[in-house]
This record gives structure tokens, C-alpha cells and sequence, in this order.
């Protein structure tokens, strides 16, 4: 087990939560859509005082909505707990390329937003956050010093609402009523 330090080229994937049985399996909390992709992102680094841990998967399997895994080495109750509360990092370099027009959530975290009023674009804001709403996806926007107030909006992640996404500029464009 390599201890490496966090970067802004890791990502927060999932938690592992919990012992589960005598054996050394942990229960994981997935941050992503599918919670068994996760184990095709090798190898995993955990979180922990000393810094990052290499962890590999060995085996997992599927409960209910959650996830549970084996790590390599870790074959007991007691070495598992040590695993527990822990968060699930991995290189971004892993997760597969996304079609044009769609964008990982970590992607538009921090990038500006701006309202096209038709005659100029007004900024409101930088994406502090996304929330799942089960319609659609919903983009926390949080006022600062460069905006036209310090409100938090929340505007719908959809085509009829988000207009344009830049990544190389860091801007967003959205069709919203300042007054929401």
C-alpha cells in the first residue's frame, strides 16, 4: 500500500461506509449513477491520516441499491474497520470520455455563470454545486464579488435553461429570470 498525497487530478468517487460480515467485505456508498462501475476505476486510493492508500479491488457483488467489496489483503472484521468512513479517490485520467454536450459534474464546479438577456450577458454567479432532483439535475449558483448580487440560484440542468457550456473560457451560459 503506496501513500500518495491528494491532487486536483484525483476525484472523490465514493465512501466505504461499514464492515460487512467476518470476511473483510466493506459496504460502499457510490457517488455515481451506476455504483458497480466503481470497481472498473483501478486502482482506488482511500483516504486516511497518512495520506493516500492504494487499494485494489478483488471482488465485489451488489446489495440492494448499494455496493460491497473485497479489498486485496484485507481478509478480516478488524482489518476492514480500519477501511471504514473512509472516502474512494481516483485518478480522473480513468473515467471514460463523454460525448460532446455532456460534461462530468466535477467539470462545471467553479465555472462562471452569466444570463443572456438577449442584449448583453449578466454574471450571477459560480457553480458551487449540482444537486440530483430525479426530474433533472439542478446547478446550485452562488453569488460572489464579480456578480450582479451574493443570491444563491438553483437553475434546472436542462437545454431549455443552460444555453452554453465553455470549459476552456470556464463559463456557463443560462436563460433565467434574475428575479428567481
Amino acid at each position: 500500500m503506496a501513500n500518495k498525497q491528494r491532487s486536483s487530478d484525483m476525484l472523490i468517487v465514493g465512501r466505504l461506509t461499514s464492515v460487512h460480515g467476518v470476511r473483510g467485505w466493506l459496504k460502499v456508498f457510490a457517488y455515481t449513477e451506476q455504483a458497480e462501475s466503481l470497481v472498473e476505476y483501478s486502482p482506488w486510493w482511500i483516504e486516511s491520516p497518512e495520506g493516500l492508500l492504494k487499494a485494489q479491488v478483488d471482488q465485489f457483488k451488489r446489495q440492494g441499491d448499494g455496493l460491497l467489496v473485497h479489498l486485496v489483503g484485507v481478509d478480516d472484521r478488524d482489518a476492514a474497520k480500519h477501511w471504514c468512513q473512509r472516502d474512494i479517490l481516483v485518478e480522473k485520467t480513468l473515467l471514460p470520455a463523454l460525448q460532446d454536450d455532456d460534461y462530468y459534474w466535477h467539470q462545471l464546479v467553479g465555472l462562471r455563470v452569466f444570463v443572456d438577456n438577449g442584449v448583453e450577458e449578466t454574471p450571477i454567479g459560480v457553480i458551487e454545486s449540482l444537486l440530483e432532483t430525479g426530474a433533472n439535475d439542478v446547478l446550485v449558483v452562488k453569488g460572489d464579488s464579480k456578480s450582479i448580487d451574493s443570491r444563491e440560484r438553483l437553475i434546472p440542468y436542462s437545454k431549455q435553461f443552460v444555453l452554453h457550456i465553455d470549459l476552456s473560457s470556464q463559463r456557463v451560459l443560462v436563460s433565467w429570470d434574475l428575479e428567481f
